[in-house]
């Protein structure tokens, strides 16, 4: 096989464009490599010493993995729930899964049963796969879908059998769905992004040829991403261009301040992957002698504060390289080369694969300097060559998203004379915390349904550690409504969804704002220059907001 090319915008041209034959020459050509691994950590229940595994083992695994679900008659069109938390044995029952033309639908560990229960329906699941510290978490999921869905371990010597109808009888293509990741979306439920096999692969092949200051080295390199498996950017983005470059994916249960440079330098990691927050989180930590101790050479990541960014650099020693990317895209932009303008939000230039457009709410393309809608597409005569297949179920959401021949990517953005693109908001109803994309229209679906509540308008707020924080203005139903009520509204919310989707910050206001026709004003709730968060009748549950045992794990 050919070695990889950083210059290639496409395929090698004897390169497999499935998952499954992909996958096995790459393990064929890196066998001796390490390709998972794990930190030590004696308090998690899978691995409490540590692992690390070739790629020739892990082939060896996916091999009987696959052969488990084959020998259950799983296999071509279905579609299997996966809740594995962030071990490594997801990505080698995902492997498996691909092989077969499974889809695999990554169950978020997070979700209260209302909301896998919802997963489960819209996507049609065959199985429902799980570990033994996360199988009642799944089974509530099920029981409440209301569906009779079979659940297996991965502990289980053999799986439940298949149901009908059988699998389909055609190869699997590059365009078969190799996945179906579940995104926030504007319009209450999350959608599902439906990636084909020619879409991950093409993703990690395009992060591991940006070139400038990613460059993977020949002997492949040892990246940690604390991020989690059930996303798009540890479980495909990265996932593949490991396969790709021969390197090691290192996988922590999740970020941890004081567990980072410890677990780095214990598991020589060369690359590190991060999200925003995870920057001022370690700013914070006093200066010690493991700020320099590591072997990190440059990181990528998305939503560095760039009044941080030149600070982490000097103390820490290693760029951080800005990109920007989204589960329906699988091409990232990024400030790969130089100069980065790492005093502003610059997320780099298009390239060939990827074209970039800044439009009004018209489509019309704006001059530069002026903020608009980003909009992208691969090239004129295939503008869909890489991107997702679709939003699972809803054909017209789909559409819409590529009105015009563009996908239109919510994001505002301004673009210069020279082609940079500088990251400016979200023009989406969406909360961005801790790298969560949180829909608003959800949350106040979910506080509408309480009877306490009269009315309720969602909007994100600035938070110091996790970029935004959920604010619910809510119009209560009574006469009082105070700090015990707001915690009756926060309880409600955290029996019905992930933790991180409740309102962080609640306030009482005896009206919304709206138009003629009864659309709320968000941007009329508040007074010009006046800070949500000090209105007199704001409380602040942040500290509340915790992971909960129970149905949604720990």
């Amino acid at each position: 096989m050919t070695p990889h090319d950083p210059n290639a915008a496409e395929f090698p041209p004897d390169m497999p464009e499935t998952i499954g034959p992909y996958f096995r020459a790459r393990a064929a050509q890196y066998a001796a490599r390490p390709f998972l691994a794990a930190p030590a950590d004696d308090a998690r229940p899978w691995h409490p010493a540590g692992m690390e595994m070739t790629f020739d083992q892990a082939a060896r695994a996916v091999a009987r993995n696959r052969q488990a679900l084959k020998d259950a008659g799983y296999g071509h069109g279905h579609r299997i729930a996966v809740l594995l938390g962030n071990r490594p044995e997801m990505l080698l029952w995902k492997l498996a899964l691909a092989d077969l033309g499974i889809s695999w639908v990554p169950v978020n560990p997070d979700y209260r049963p209302a909301e896998t229960a919802y997963l489960l329906q819209d996507c049609g699941a065959d199985l429902c796969l799980a570990t033994k510290e996360m199988a009642a978490q799944m089974a509530d999921g099920i029981a409440e879908s209301g569906g009779d869905i079979a659940l297996a371990l991965i502990e289980d010597d053999a799986l439940a059998p298949a149901p009908r109808p059988a699998p389909l009888t055609g190869p699997v293509t590059p365009q078969s769905e190799a996945s179906l990741i579940y995104t926030s979306g504007t319009t209450g439920r999350p959608k599902g992004c439906i990636l084909s096999h020619q879409y991950e692969l093409l993703m990690g092949e395009w992060y591991a040829g940006r070139g400038g200051l990613i460059q993977f080295d020949p002997g492949g390199e040892r990246i940690y991403c604390p991020l989690p498996l059930f996303h798009v950017n540890a479980g495909i983005f990265l996932f593949f261009a490991v396969i790709a470059t021969g390197s090691t994916q290192i996988i922590p249960d999740r970020f941890s301040a004081r567990a980072w440079w410890p677990d780095i330098i214990e598991m020589r990691a060369s690359v590190a992957h991060y999200l925003g927050i995870i920057i001022p989180a370690l700013m914070k930590q006093p200066p010690g002698p493991l700020d320099r101790a590591h072997s990190i050479k440059w990181a990528v990541g998305a939503g560095v504060e760039p009044t941080l960014h030149g600070a982490f650099e000097e103390r820490f020693g290693f760029p951080l390289i800005e990109v920007w990317g989204m589960t329906e895209m699988c091409r990232i932009l990024g400030a790969t080369h130089e100069p980065r303008q790492i005093d502003t939000r610059a997320i780099g230039r298009a390239c060939p694969g990827l074209e970039v457009r800044v439009v009004d709410d018209d489509g019309a393309e704006l001059p530069p300097g002026t903020a608009g809608e980003m909009v992208l597409r691969h090239s004129a005569s295939t503008p869909r060559r890489g991107a997702f297949s679709g939003y699972l179920n809803l054909p017209e959401a789909t559409e819409e998203a590529w009105r015009g021949g563009w996908f239109h990517t919510g994001d505002t953005v301004t673009m210069d004379e020279s082609g940079t693109v500088f990251f400016v908001d979200r023009r989406k109803n969406i909360v961005r915390r801790s790298g969560e994309n949180i829909a608003a229209a959800e949350v106040e679906a979910c506080l509408l349904a309480h009877s306490e509540v009269t009315q309720v308008a969602v909007i994100a707020v600035p938070d110091p550690i996790r970029d935004e924080e959920v604010m619910a203005c809510v119009v209560a139903s009574g006469p009082v409504a105070g700090a015990e009520l707001a915690r009756r509204l926060l309880d409600h919310a955290m029996d019905k969804m992930a933790y991180y989707k409740a309102p962080g910050w609640i306030v009482f206001v005896d009206g919304l704002p709206v138009t003629g026709t009864q659309k709320i004003q968000k941007h009329a709730i508040f007074g010009a220059g006046q800070d949500p968060c000090l209105h007199p009748r704001a409380h602040d549950l942040r500290q509340l907001k915790k992971r909960r045992p129970g149905p949604a794990g720990s």
